[in-house]
């Protein structure tokens, strides 16, 4: 692995797998083309197995709270046509042209030890935070069972929840502890019979509601304001989008091109989500129920749905490990040297220990899904921006990739030792005009918010403002590389390659 204090060139070429491990994708140097795994089909493949998940359930469930059916696709529609299109460009083509990780990508923005300050902080809050919220929807689900099973009365403890779903946590960390084959393993089983429960529960509700009646049920719980509603379900699902963002640049570096690394997203992440959280709108509606666990068996029968909750119990602990093995590889290959010798089990615990406290207070993690979806979205939609201008406008879509791995001294991107606060200004002013529009604490949007959403309006500003401090500070103070865009003749470089 390629140090601070060492000259790359005289450790490790660009592209050759790390000398202690015999895996090229597990580090964090660029893949060669030849190391690329996967395809158009491939990673369609992966995409769909990703957004048919437990968090669709909760998402649809989300949006039924403010609208009807009819509004409900509209907004998931338009909410995630918006946000897959820009996480789709930044960072899924950066990472898949030249096969570097998303953070390391972030290196030409915000600095080595600025993107590294990045990383630790969305790796490791958004994996705490996505693990508490899926284990609690586990801890609810098996009481369910449970109570079934056994004639017990545990549905109504919390104290029964917590603990199930601090067994979730703790089980996922055994299996990470275990490394990358067991993740693959469990997920492989757990995708294709969750799939089958999303057609079944389409089925079912089409079997006993019609259109007409589906689309006259009433939203569960709107505001007073209809139009203010509908923006908000739109908000919900844009931010549903803008929440693949930590993991999806990390992806597509294993895509064959950036072709390969576009449209496949439109497949999983868009199709299929919206697919899956329609089916969420119409068993929410139906049943007059926000609770995704609590669906399975007045829809299947208890024989039926006991089966369903026990596979969305799995399938919640396979999306924790998802969250937690991208974090742990992120952070192993990214975090600096301290990071890179801490073993697999304690980068373990380091990532689920937060998610193992949060689940003891399941009424404010599970009851707030979309704060906890404004919060995300309050930095990510800032991201975003940030990495699309600065790649596609201000650099060209042209990286020099050997300057990435190179000391902070050296590199074209040491900006002022590490840091281009610049760049984390224009984030600042992102977050600051979402907080003004929606505010994540109470949920209460502005005036304003009707007309323009919130992260969309976040995103215009963080854009607008790199775009005018670097054109301005940075590139007249000669720091970050603007002034050097051609093409730079590298091992994995794949030019010419367009979306």
């Amino acid at each position: 692995m390629v140090s601070e204090h060492s000259d790359p060139a005289a450790t490790a070429r660009i592209g050759d797998p790390a000398p202690d491990s015999a895996d090229a994708t597990l580090n964090e140097l660029p893949l060669l083309p030849r190391e690329r795994i996967w395809g158009f089909w491939d990673y369609s493949a992966v995409n769909v197995g990703l957004a048919v998940a437990t968090w669709a359930f909760l998402q649809g469930a989300a949006v039924a709270y403010y609208v009807g059916a009819v509004q409900a696709i509209a907004s998931i529609v338009i909410g995630y046509a918006l946000s897959v299109l820009l996480v789709s460009l930044a960072p899924c083509i950066p990472s898949a042209k030249y096969g570097i990780e998303q953070f390391v990508a972030l290196r030409s923005v915000f600095g080595g030890n600025g993107a590294r300050i990045v990383m630790i902080t969305m790796s490791a809050l958004f994996a705490a935070a996505w693990s508490a919220v899926l284990a609690i929807m586990f801890g609810h689900g098996l009481v369910i069972v449970l109570d079934q099973l056994f004639g017990v009365h545990l549905a109504q403890s919390t104290a029964a929840v917590s603990l199930l779903a601090l067994a979730a946590v703790v089980m996922s960390w055994l299996i990470l502890s275990r490394g990358p084959v067991s993740v693959e393993a469990v997920s492989r089983v757990v995708a294709p019979a969750l799939i089958l429960i999303v057609i079944g529960l389409l089925v079912k509700i089409f079997t006993e509601w019609s259109w007409s009646e589906l689309a006259s049920l009433p939203a569960l719980g709107p505001p007073d304001d209809p139009h203010t509603s509908f923006m908000i379900a739109i908000e919900l699902n844009i931010a549903g989008g803008f929440a693949w963002w930590p993991n999806v640049g990390n992806l597509a570096r294993l895509t064959r091109s950036p072709r390969a690394a576009f449209w496949p997203n439109w497949v999983g992440l868009f199709l299929a989500s919206v697919v899956a959280a329609v089916v969420g709108v119409f068993a929410a509606l139906a049943l007059q129920i926000d609770e995704p666990t609590q669906w399975m068996i007045p829809l299947g029968g208890v024989v039926l749905g006991v089966i369903a909750l026990v596979v969305v119990g799995l399938a919640n602990v396979t999306s924790i490990l998802s969250q937690g093995y991208a974090s742990m590889v992120a952070l192993k290959g990214g975090g600096g040297n301290l990071l890179r010798r801490v073993a697999w089990p304690i980068m373990g615990l380091f990532i689920l220990g937060p998610a193992a406290v949060l689940v003891f207070f399941p009424a404010a993690v599970y009851d707030n899904y979309g704060r906890f979806l404004s919060w995300g979205a309050m930095l990510v939609a800032p991201l975003c921006a940030i990495q699309l201008v600065d790649f596609f406008v201000l650099r060209r879509r042209t990286l020099r990739v050997r300057d990435l791995y190179l000391p902070n001294s050296v590199s074209c991107y040491g900006y002022w030792n590490g840091f281009n606060i610049f760049a984390f200004a224009a984030v600042a002013a992102g977050a600051t005009v979402y907080a003004l529009l929606l505010n994540p604490f109470t949920y209460v949007p502005s005036a304003l918010f009707p007309y323009m959403t919130a992260s969309i309006p976040a995103f215009i500003v963080a854009g607008v403002v790199h775009y005018l401090l670097t054109r301005f500070v940075v590139q007249p103070s000669g720091k970050g590389g603007y002034g050097e865009i051609r093409a730079q003749a590298t091992p994995t470089s794949t030019e010419g390659q367009q979306t």
